[in-house]
């Protein structure tokens, strides 16, 4: 399989995927041709459709550091906030519109969305869910395989921090990232294989398209993945966060794990292998409870507190943080641990207000940047 692995280590590109909002009745807006249609071929490459009409991507070029992508990124909210409110919407951001159904939501006129929802059917329909994605830049296929595979471990705990959709169809779900059982519903999702290799991972893809399960790997949509064309690692299991300043804290953790692993590789650290069924169990603990539950801790194993193993995570890679120079924008992790991620600050508003549709005006306003 063609790769890209060998372009400069540690660039980072952030994806998020953001609502439209219709600004008077706050119900989901299916405006994404409009949107695209005003801002013209400049943003064709930043500003993307996605399955949904009342969907849009915004997608940061790869930048040398997190502070560039981070600034350009608020950039890209002020872009699409200021063209969809000249059309009488608004922006926001979350794992979920609290209170949207996907039977009232109308499908991208594009032929990969027709196909998938033609394949799928309900399991797609139903994908009213809101991601962040960030691609880190390796040097090496054997050394993006050993980065993906080293990762897999910390993907609960990652969603965990990312925690932001505590609301489905109207009511409160009793689950923190509701987003992901809804996710889960597709194939080829959640925890990866282990890979151990290029060889492994580019055989194991070779088959997938000769069997017809895919037409290419861009169709495994794993929590964590190597992308060969873009040459990057990417995770993808975060929730939308609604403070842009969480998405960029949670992309310069993912940096500095890039860097610890790929370190390690440099090395020739053996790599364990976490058993799958290990990792998901502790995933399924992290879409319940968030931070506020307990977590299995590797290789010992033992159960902890979500917030005992954040922090302890945070010190790990201070050091690579530093040699990055993302520090101070890993920092902002400390206070989704401390003052409580995006789905507890969602539950307060509804908790104090009693009134869901404040929690969504509250949700727009806290997007803007």
């Amino acid at each position: 399989m063609d790769h890209k692995f060998r372009g400069t280590p540690y660039t980072v590109g952030i994806e998020e995927e953001l609502m439209l909002v219709n600004a008077e009745t706050l119900e989901l807006e299916q405006g994404i041709e409009t949107i695209l249609a005003d801002l013209g071929e400049d943003f064709e490459d930043k500003v993307k459709p996605e399955l949904m009409q009342s969907v849009l991507e915004i997608a940061t070029a790869p930048h040398r550091n997190v502070a560039a992508a981070g600034e350009e990124l608020r950039s890209l909210r002020r872009t699409v906030s200021e063209a969809a409110e000249r059309h009488g919407m608004t922006i926001a951001a979350s794992g979920t519109h609290q209170t949207a159904h996907w039977e009232e939501q109308l499908i991208v006129d594009r032929p990969r969305y027709h196909e998938l929802v033609g394949e799928l059917g309900y399991i797609a329909r139903r994908e009213l869910i809101f991601g962040t994605h960030v691609h880190v830049g390796v040097a090496g296929p054997n050394k993006a395989i050993y980065v993906a595979d080293g990762i897999r471990k910390h993907l609960p705990l990652l969603l965990a921090l990312s925690a932001n959709s505590p609301l489905w169809r109207g009511a409160v779900t009793g689950i923190m990232s509701a987003r992901t059982p809804v996710f889960r519903g597709f194939p080829r999702v959640g925890i990866p294989p282990h890979y151990g290799s290029w060889e492994i991972y580019s055989g194991r893809v070779k088959l997938m398209m000769e069997a017809g399960a895919i037409p290419d790997y861009t169709f495994l949509w794993f929590d964590v993945r190597p992308h060969p064309k873009l040459g990057t690692v990417e995770v993808r299991v975060f929730d939308q966060q609604t403070r842009v300043e969480s998405t960029i804290a949670l992309s310069a953790m993912v940096v500095a794990l890039v860097h610890r692993y790929s370190t390690l590789f440099d090395d020739r650290a053996a790599l364990v292998e976490v058993p799958t069924e290990l990792i998901d169990d502790n995933k399924v603990r992290a879409a319940l409870r968030g931070m506020d539950g307990m977590l299995i801790d590797f290789p010992r194993p033992e159960q902890c507190a979500a917030t005992e193993m954040a922090t302890h995570l945070l010190e790990e890679l201070r050091e690579h943080a530093e040699e990055l120079g993302c520090e101070n924008e890993m920092e902002g992790v400390r206070s989704l641990i401390e003052g409580g991620t995006g789905a507890h600050r969602q539950l307060e508003v509804l908790e104090r207000t009693g009134d869901v549709k404040e929690l969504i005006r509250a949700t727009c306003e806290a997007t803007r940047v």
